[in-house]
């Protein structure tokens, strides 16, 4: 199959850096480092349990047992897409140092390699709950510019290096290794999908100009924890839930896959607003997902494509980070939903009506 007119990655990154004359092909080089590791895990989730990466790794096969940072049980491909992501960037000088979901410090460039100017943040396998049973499953990875200091001293990295707001990532994007694999990416002029050619093994730009639709009649949450929501998102899903006959006037669908990415992709392509809002279940933990290599580069692809993300209070672009590892509320999709989301926060807590499947003796309900 020829490529005709379409661009591959290497090529679409090529114009975009002639937006750039003066710029360096720094930038270029490390994405294109990212896209080979994405390459390579895409290689070995397809094999699944023909290439033995399935399952758990036990508690002698991962440094510090089975369990990582997050208190999460790690998979085998956890383990090995951590492995892949450090391993594939940090000998080419791009970077000063990197820092995963799986890792409690940040990872620093070893002594033999030159280090570079910006930082690497990923989750190596977004969804990796789901790899038993086949569901979609992503890396999603974010590009920071290194601190002076850290460019002109070649120190070691450290937590405080990391802790940029998402509005500062130069950067950000995710791959999704489903019925095809993909790479969406943002350099900060738009949102790009690649489909990733399985004859020529290159990412080929398959959707040059990705929008979110402003409207939608989808969303996405966890029904599960509705005890636990906070009034705003328990109000924004009863009248969804209500349908032609509420407040909203029309029917909504509701989705839940328990893979970021996918849920994310679906959003990109079709447009729906996806929450995992802050609530009650845990009252140590204000939010779910993690702020630096989850919400920031969702967020910072979603914003680029016309969508909107948020804490559901402020934007999540804006929110300066505090820890390496810090967990938030996320909504993100599209921006008249999201908006309303945000306004239902900040107004007087009220409910007009109610739906059967949340009321107190539904089947959300102890």
């Amino acid at each position: 199959m020829s490529l005709s007119n379409r661009s591959t990655l290497t090529q679409y990154l090529i114009e975009q850096r002639r937006r750039f004359p003066s710029a360096s092909g720094d930038l270029n080089a490390l994405l294109l480092e990212v896209a080979l590791a994405c390459k390579s895990i895409a290689r070995a989730v397809a094999f699944g349990e023909l290439g033995g990466v399935m399952g758990d790794p036990g508690v002698d096969a991962v440094q510090g047992g089975a369990v990582n940072v997050q208190g999460e049980v790690q998979k085998k491909l956890d383990v090995l897409s951590n492995d892949v992501f450090v391993r594939m960037n940090e000998w080419a000088g791009h970077l000063a140092g990197m820092a995963s979901e799986e890792m409690e410090a940040p990872a620093q460039i070893p002594a033999p390699y030159p280090r570079g100017k910006y930082l690497l943040v990923f989750d190596p396998l977004d969804g990796s709950s789901n790899i038993d049973v086949n569901v979609s499953v992503g890396s999603v990875f974010s590009i920071l510019r290194a601190p002076e200091d850290v460019i002109e001293s070649g120190r070691d990295v450290v937590e405080a290096d990391f802790l940029q707001p998402g509005a500062a990532q130069v950067a950000a994007g995710y791959a999704i290794y489903g019925p095809t694999t993909m790479l969406v990416l943002s350099v900060g002029n738009g949102v790009a999908g690649f489909t990733l050619h399985p004859n020529l093994g290159e990412f080929v730009l398959t959707h040059p100009d990705i929008q979110v639709p402003p409207d939608t009649r989808e969303f996405a949450i966890n029904a599960s924890n509705s005890r636990f929501w906070e009034p705003p998102v328990k109000r924004y899903v009863d009248e969804c839930l209500a349908g032609a006959t509420g407040p909203r006037g029309k029917d909504f669908n509701m989705r839940w896959i328990a893979s970021m990415v996918a849920e994310a992709h679906r959003i990109l392509m079709r447009g729906g607003v996806f929450m995992y809002p802050r609530d009650t279940k845990d009252p140590s933990k204000p939010g779910r997902l993690r702020l630096l290599y989850e919400a920031n580069p969702i967020g910072f692809i979603m914003e680029q494509a016309g969508g909107r993300a948020s804490t559901g209070r402020q934007p999540v672009l804006g929110v300066k980070p505090t820890g390496l590892h810090q967990r938030i509320g996320l909504v993100f999709g599209s921006r008249h939903e999201v908006e309303r989301i945000e306004r239902y926060h900040h107004e007087p807590v009220k409910n007009d009506f109610n739906t059967p499947l949340f009321a107190e003796r539904s089947l959300f309900r102890n």
